[in-house]
Formats: structure tokens, sequence, C-alpha cells
């Protein structure tokens, strides 16, 4: 029992202990603030005049890190670790405002409102917890006798539970009195089973904006301002930085490929002459997700999203039957089916990925350390233009928005965004950042604040937003016309005169992208209220003008509703509660004042170390 007790203990004493020896440990590995000087008093953010302390953040810094790694199985990048960093410090943002809003509401929480809830309504970290089990399915009774052990008060169970249920539970009254009140009606249940129920098919003729010469358009300076006074909040920017980079790759050979399935060869008959696919799975796979599952990808429907190879490799198994190497672009994959229902399987893989031979390794190492010699950590941007040139490596230039990955080519190259946008100054060469497709250094060549532009900045992309629609209505008149011809004869008859073209669609509903019509704009409201077999008239959209037929029309059973409703309504109401609690969070960042001074502490940091 003790044993089960402290197994069980973990999952909430993990997430709600205060380690400071954690903490420092982030502190002193994450990079994040250099040499200076950070105290377990430094602010790194104010929320309506509350500090948030570092110790307290870097705390839930490394809770959330743990926990990612223990999910993926690997360390993070620097790009995850920032993602990361943010989520920490946006949760912890989100409960001082609920406390704040506790406080002005009233809310509190009693002893025995805290001891109902550790009887009768466990947390769901517990609720999963292996040792509280029967038959998979979590055992009421186990977690009774959990309580009642003495275990339990040794191993500070009683301690976490009411930390636990004191957030837990004013949060849950203040979400009570903000979406209680949500009630969908039947008339708002038909008219969104409707949406995704009432199909149409049009055919279609498409005047284009573009179309029409710039010269016949004009928007003025007084426009565009008025345009930039009224839409501040939706030209609010990320920050954005250009990079020049430099990689060292790691080139896959023939060789590499040949010798990667031959491994994979040798683990399928390791599995055929008797070793747990389990077992295997978890030595040697590449996805570490699946691998600690032994494997397991869970229930899989054609056409869900796997790959073309590796849905073909699947559903040509037979339950139980091991695949021959299936390639993809991830690597080779070994692949069983558990169980097959229709067009359902319960799928287990290996992967492994392509990887270099060691002596390739080590010349890329090389390489790598060379590069690193002659620029890594530079405050010269001349030296990565000399390191690329005397290796002979390829520089490329990328723009990078704050919180999003670099791409180059199509490619994730790890790390430099988080680089970039973690206080690195302009001019300055990066540390030689590490990725499954090589080694690269990147240099800051440019830096953009991100928040609202000036008026001059935006004024190129206001003008041509405005402008294209202006011509959208300047193509009124000729679709005005189209619209009467075809009435008289048809839309075919009337587009080739025109020397216009008619494209047909496949049906669709209210919620469907539709191929050159777009989603969710005026063509496909229309197209459910022209009658079938009429032509509409011209219907303005930003990119052109349409005039369409309705081709066909079917419409929802409403009998087939009614069978669904009470489901309908149930989901409905608890996503729109949730949607309700998410609107209402949103409010009471938007009114607060939130100030974030992490980016001045780590400024601060590299100016102490210069």
């Amino acid at each position: 029992m003790l044993q089960s007790m402290r197994s069980a203990a973990k999952y909430i004493w993990i997430a709600l202990a205060v380690f400071f020896i954690g903490g420092f440990l982030f502190y002193e590995s994450s990079g994040l603030f250099g040499r200076a000087q950070v105290t377990t008093g430094t602010a790194v953010a104010t929320v309506n005049g509350r500090d948030i302390l570092y110790l307290v953040w870097s705390q839930a810094v490394q809770n959330l890190a743990q926990q990612r790694e223990e999910q993926t199985g690997r360390g993070l990048t620097l790009d995850e670790r920032r993602r990361v960093e943010d989520e920490a410090l946006d949760q912890l943002v989100n409960d001082v405002l609920l406390e704040q809003e506790y406080k002005r509401r009233g809310i509190r929480v009693t002893d025995q409102e805290i001891q109902e809830a550790a009887q009768f309504s466990p947390p769901p970290q517990l609720m999963r917890s292996p040792e509280l089990q029967t038959e998979g399915r979590f055992d009421p009774q186990k977690y009774q006798r959990m309580l009642r052990s003495p275990a339990a008060r040794a191993q500070g169970l009683y301690v976490g539970l009411e930390q636990y249920y004191r957030g837990e539970i004013p949060k849950q009254k203040l979400f009570e009195q903000v979406a209680t009140d949500v009630y969908v009606t039947d008339p708002r249940l038909w008219s969104i089973y409707q949406d995704a129920h009432d199909s149409a098919q049009i055919s279609y003729v498409m005047l284009k904006s573009e179309t029409v010469p710039d010269s016949l358009v004009k928007v003025t300076d007084a426009e565009v301002a008025a345009y930039y006074e009224a839409h501040k909040k939706r030209l609010e920017r990320r920050g954005r930085a250009v990079v020049s980079v430099v990689e060292v790759p790691r080139t896959l050979t023939a060789a590499d490929t040949a010798a990667t399935r031959a491994k994979l060869v040798a683990l399928r008959a390791e599995i055929s002459g008797g070793a747990s696919f389990d077992d295997v799975a978890k030595r040697e796979s590449s996805d570490t997700g699946s691998a600690k599952e032994g494997g397991k990808l869970g229930t899989y429907v054609k056409g869900g999203g796997f790959v073309p190879e590796f849905e073909r490799a699947a559903y040509a198994l037979r339950t139980g039957q091991l695949s021959d190497p299936v390639q993809t672009q991830f690597g080779f994959h070994l692949l069983r089916v558990d169980e097959r229902k229709g067009d359902t399987l319960t799928l287990r893989h290996i992967l492994l990925r392509v990887q270099q031979s060691d002596t390739a390794a080590m010349i890329t190492d090389r390489r790598a350390d060379s590069l690193a010699a002659i620029a890594a950590s530079a405050e010269e941007p001349a030296k990565l233009d000399s390191a690329a040139k005397t290796l002979r490596l390829v520089m490329t230039r990328a723009t990078v928005v704050d919180g999003d990955p670099l791409m180059i080519n199509g490619r994730y190259v790890a790390g430099v965004s988080a680089w970039a946008f973690g206080g690195a100054r302009v001019g300055e060469t990066s540390e030689l950042l590490d990725s499954p497709d090589g080694y690269y250094l990147a240099r800051l060549d440019s830096l953009q604040d991100g928040g609202l532009p000036t008026l001059a900045q935006v004024t190129p992309d206001i003008r041509t937003y405005l402008a294209q629609g202006r011509k959208a209505e300047q193509l009124l008149p000729r679709a005005q016309a189209l619209s009467r011809a075809a009435a008289g004869s048809s839309l075919e008859a009337a587009a080739s005169a025109a020397s216009l073209s008619v494209v047909q669609t496949p049906m669709f509903n209210r919620l469907t992208f539709v191929p050159g019509v777009g989603q969710f704009t005026e063509v496909i409201g229309a197209a459910f209220a022209v009658p079938v077999g009429a032509v509409s008239p011209p219907v303005r959209t930003r990119a052109g003008v349409f005039v369409f037929r309705v081709d066909r029309r079917a419409n929802a059973d409403r009998a087939a509703w009614e069978a669904q409703k009470s489901a309908q309504r149930q989901g409905l109401t608890e996503g729109l509660r949730q949607q309700r609690v998410r609107e209402y969070l949103d409010n009471l960042r938007e009114v607060a004042k939130i100030e974030d001074h992490r980016k001045k502490i780590n400024a601060a940091a590299r100016r102490a170390t210069s």
C-alpha cells in the first residue's frame, strides 16, 4: 500500500510542490539571463500591479518542460523551450487575474467543500493513476482505501489535495457564474444542423478584381488614415527578424538508407522469431511518443491523415501480420495491425529514421566544429561571411516571425527563432545550433519589435486592401449585364458571349471550403437563398464578383435531426460554455495591465556580460 500511495501521490505533489533546486537549476542551465544577478524577488511580469516572481515562473517552466519531455521522450529544442516559457507565464498571468476576480466577486472556498471534493471528485491525475485502476478503469474503492491509509498523511497527499482544490473549486464557481445560463434553443439547434446538412451545387462565372487596372482605382491618404485608426487592433503584428543562416548538413547517402532498411529487416526477423513487438518498439523505435506504448498508434480510420505509402501498406496487411519495411519521408516503418473492423484499424509501428554512418557523422561534426571556431557567438557580422566562404558553405537569408519556427525551403530549422527573439543583438551570431538535419549558425541582420506598426509602415498594405474592394465595385456593371443575359438565355451562353468560363462546384454545405469560392463567403450564403435553376444577381466579394446558377440543392432531414437533438444540445452547450469561459478570460486579459519584463531582464543581462 505504501508503494501505491507513493505512486499516486506524486501526480499531485510534483505539480504543486515548490522546489527551489529545480528552479535554480533551470536558471543556471537555460542561459536565459546570462550572468546578471537574478534574485528570488526579480519580477518577470506584473499583472495589475502584482508581480510574478522569477522563482515562481522558473518552477512553472521546469514542471511544464518536464511534462513535455516525458511525453516526447526527448529534450526540448530552443523553440519548444521558448513556447513552454510563454505558456507557463500565460498560465501564471491567468492565475493572478482569476484570484483578483475571486476577490472582486467574493468567491471563497470552505474546508467542508475541500473535504467533499477530495472524497468524491478526485483530480484527473489520480483518476489516471495505474495504481487506482481496475480492468482499465478508475476504481473509486481503491481511491477511498488510499485516502484512509496511514501513508496518505505521511506522504503529504492531504496537503497536495488541499492545495489543488483551493485552486480548482473557486475556478469552478467562477466558471459556473459566467456560463451557467448558456442554453441552446431548438430553432438554433436546427439552424446549426442545417448548416452542416443542407447542401447545394452551383455553376458560376467569376469576374476577378485583379483584372481591373490599378489606374482605374484611387485610394486617398485620408481613407488610408481612417482605416488605420478604425482597425488598429487588427493591424498589430508580431515581431519580425531577418537572419542569415549557414548550415553544415548531415548529408545522407544511399548506403545510410540501405543500412537503416537492413536494421529494420533484422528487427522484423527478431519479432518473427518470437520477440515481443512491444519490447522491440520500446528499445528501438525513433518515434518516442509511440515507443513508450510498445509502438501503439491507436485506432485509425482510412483517409485519417497518414501519408499515402504508410496507409497503403497498413491496409494491405492481415490482422497480426508484420509488414515489409515501409519507407516514408520520416524513415522506415515496420507495421502490424492488431485489430481490423471494416476501414478502421488498430495499428502499431516501429520507426527507424535514416541517419549518417559513424564515419560520415564524424566528418560532419568536424566541419561544424570548424564553423563554430570561426564565427559562433561572434559580435562582428563579417565573421559568419568569412566562415561560410572558408568552408564553402551556402548562406541563406530568411525572415522569421516571433513565436513561429524558422522554415527554410520547407524545412524546420530548430532554435533560430527562439535565439533571434531571446535578446540577441543585431549583427550578433548565434552559438552552434544542432538539429536532426544538420548544424546551423545564424546571424541577426535586423529586428523589428512586435505591436502596432506606424501608419507609414502599413500604408502600402492598407492601400492595396482598399483598392481591391474598389476594383470589385468597378466590375459590378459588367456582372449585372452578365446576369441579365444569363437569365434570358443560359449562364453558359452568356459566359461564352463575354469570353468567360463557367465552373461547376461539387456539392457543398454552408461550412465547406469550396475551391474557387472559398469558405464562409457571400457566395456560399447566397447559394442557399437563390431558387434552384435560377441565376443569381451579382455577388461581390473582395476577390471579385460572382454570377451563378443553383444546379442542385438537398435539404437536411428533420427526422434525423430530431433523433440526435438531445446529444447535439449536450455537446453544443458544453462547447458554448467553454467558449464563454475563454471569452471571459480573454476579456480579463484585455482590460488588465500586464507588463512582461523578460526582454528587459534579458537585455540587461546581455549588457552586463558584454
